[in-house]
C-alpha cells in the first residue's frame, strides 16, 4: 500500500495578503510536521510559501524547496532548509511533482492556480494517479469549483472527475483527504 509520506504544497508568494491566508499556510505546516510529512514546495521565503516553510522547520519537519534561478530575488529563497537551485520552471515544476506523494493547494495567484490545473490534468490524461485538495477556510477557492462544475456539466471532462476535486477547510481535512484518495487509488 502507497504511504503519503510528502506533500507539495502550491500557494501564493505575497505578503500583501490576508493575515488569515498566511496563518493558514502556518496551521498546515505545523499540522505536516506533526504528521511526520516532508513539505515541498517552490522554495521562497515569503508568502504563504515562507510562512509554510517556516512552520514546517520550526516544528522539526522536512522540508525540500525547489526554486529557478531566474526567480532567487523576487521569492527570495529560504535558507534555512534543503533547496535547489534549477534552472526552469519546467524542471521545478518536475523535480516538485517527482518529490511528492500527494498535493495540497492553498490561496494563491494565477502561478498557483497554473500548477493545480497542470496537476488536475495530467491526472485526467493517466499520467498520474497523486491526490489533490484545495485547502481554504472562507471560500477562496470555491469560484474554481464553479467553474469545475461547469466544465463537468457542459461534458468537456466525465462526471468522474468530481471525485478528484477535492475541497476542504482545515489542514488536518485536507491531509485526511489525501490519505484517503492513496489508499483508494492503491486498490
Amino acid at each position: 500500500m502507497a504511504k503519503l509520506k510528502s506533500i507539495c504544497v502550491y500557494c501564493g508568494s505575497s505578503n500583501q495578503v490576508k493575515p488569515d491566508y498566511l496563518e493558514l499556510a502556518r496551521a498546515l505546516g505545523r499540522t505536516m510536521a506533526q504528521q511526520d510529512l516532508k513539505l515541498v514546495y517552490g522554495g521562497g521565503g515569503v508568502g504563504l510559501m515562507g510562512a509554510c516553510a517556516r512552520a514546517v522547520h520550526e516544528a522539526g519537519g522536512e522540508v525540500l524547496g525547489v526554486m529557478p534561478k531566474f526567480l532567487l530575488q523576487k521569492e527570495r529563497i529560504f535558507e534555512d532548509v534543503e533547496h535547489r537551485i534549477v534552472d526552469d520552471m519546467h524542471t521545478r515544476k518536475q523535480m516538485m511533482f517527482d518529490e511528492s506523494d500527494a498535493f495540497i493547494v492553498l490561496p494563491g495567484g494565477i502561478g498557483t492556480l497554473e500548477e493545480a490545473v497542470e496537476m488536475l490534468s495530467w491526472a485526467r490524461l493517466g499520467l498520474h494517479a497523486k491526490p489533490m485538495a484545495f485547502l481554504d477556510e472562507d471560500g477562496f477557492w470555491s469560484p474554481f469549483f464553479e467553474l469545475m462544475e461547469h466544465i463537468i456539466e457542459g461534458r468537456f471532462t466525465p462526471e468522474e472527475f468530481r471525485a478528484s476535486l477535492v475541497h476542504e477547510g482545515t489542514p488536518e481535512a485536507a491531509i485526511a483527504a489525501l490519505r484517503d484518495r492513496m489508499v483508494v487509488l492503491d486498490r
